[in-house]
């Protein structure tokens, strides 16, 4: 494209927005916490800054060029103050408290209690017929993230540091394992080859990891879950195979290791469908004695791993012990609930 036409288009909106500035002003809204970054695809030979209330662009050789969207406090004043507003650092989005955008609302204790309560999109609030700008584009990024999760894939260097060996599917890409869920979960001939010659056959327990749904999972939290759920069992003396990463997986895989290795329980780390919320979720799926056909009541779940949710070292403690229970009634899922009663 013209590099010079994009670079008027995008003088354009920055000059929209200024003019639209007072007739945000007339709405309340919140302290907006974060910066919002666009790339500005044009190049010029020195760096030029242009200064306005609402954006800063920069054009460098040197450097990406970027257009600045800085945070916006609330001003009683009719017109923004003319002196740059002051960039802040970037936060965690998910630390963040969340401020109701409602204006008036009729009960705005319980309009806080709910807010308080859940990290759903609540009380967000409109800017006339549309959503606020950061509320677009925080859910924006929420969506990025998690098409980022479903896409992308466990860095290596994790996989060497847990020391676990790789296999596939009989996945070929991510479009094909997101089409056909029963791809990923049957092992490639060649998987279930190598898994023969590396593995030790009928341990007590288990262990696989796979990415799933979520990258982004296995990188932010499989290390201390399974650190912590090796320790478990090692406390409890109980016999582990040799643990290993599946890559495009699905939960009923576990169903083929269970024919290849016959283990009395297969633990699976498996990365969870994203959300707009978080996409960095962990399940731990558990089955006595897996095996082909077998019904998805007869498994069992934890899920909701992460830093928001059950920590990954505690949620690795509770799997040893869950483990132990399974074991000693012989049975998982609705049966081992029927078994305990």
């Amino acid at each position: 494209m013209n590099p010079e036409l994009i670079e008027k288009i995008t003088r354009s909106i920055v000059e929209k927005l200024e003019k639209q500035s007072s007739f945000e002003q007339s709405f309340p809204t919140d302290d907006r916490q974060s910066n919002v970054t666009f790339w500005a695809h044009t190049s010029s030979a020195n760096k030029k800054v242009i200064n306005g209330p609402l954006a800063e662009v920069v054009e460098d050789d040197s450097v990406k060029e970027l257009i600045k969207f800085p945070n916006i406090q609330e001003n009683n004043s009719t017109s923004l103050p003319e002196s740059k507003m002051a960039i802040q650092q970037e936060e965690d989005i998910e630390s963040k408290q969340q401020v109701s955008g409602i204006k008036n609302p009729v009960n705005q204790e319980e309009l806080d209690t709910l807010i308080q309560k859940t990290p759903a999109r609540i009380g967000i609030g409109r800017a006339g017929l549309r959503p606020r700008t950061e509320t677009w584009l925080k859910f924006r990024y929420d969506h990025a993230a998690a098409v980022d999760a479903v896409y992308g894939n466990v860095n290596d260097d994790l996989l060497k540091r847990l020391n676990l060996f790789k296999v596939n599917t009989q996945v070929t890409d991510k479009e094909v394992y997101i089409r056909r869920p029963d791809y990923g979960r049957k092992l490639s001939d060649e998987a279930k080859k190598y898994i023969q010659e590396r593995c030790t056959k009928s341990p007590t327990v288990q262990i696989i990891v796979s990415d799933g749904l979520s990258s982004k999972a296995i990188e932010e939290n499989v290390e201390d879950v399974y650190l912590s759920l090796q320790q478990s069992l090692k406390s409890a003396d109980l016999d582990v195979g040799v643990p290993f990463y599946i890559e495009k997986g699905r939960v009923a895989v576990m169903d083929d290791i269970g024919e290849l290795l016959t283990p009395k329980v297969v633990v699976l780390l498996i990365g969870e469908r994203p959300g707009l919320i978080s996409a960095e979720s962990l399940s731990a799926y558990l089955c006595y004695e897996p095996r082909k056909g077998m019904i998805e009541a007869e498994r069992m779940v934890v899920s909701n791993i992460h830093k928001g949710g059950i920590p990954p070292v505690e949620a690795g403690a509770y799997l040893g012990t869950l483990v132990q229970k399974i074991l000693k009634y012989e049975a998982s899922g609705v049966s081992l609930v029927q078994k305990e009663q």
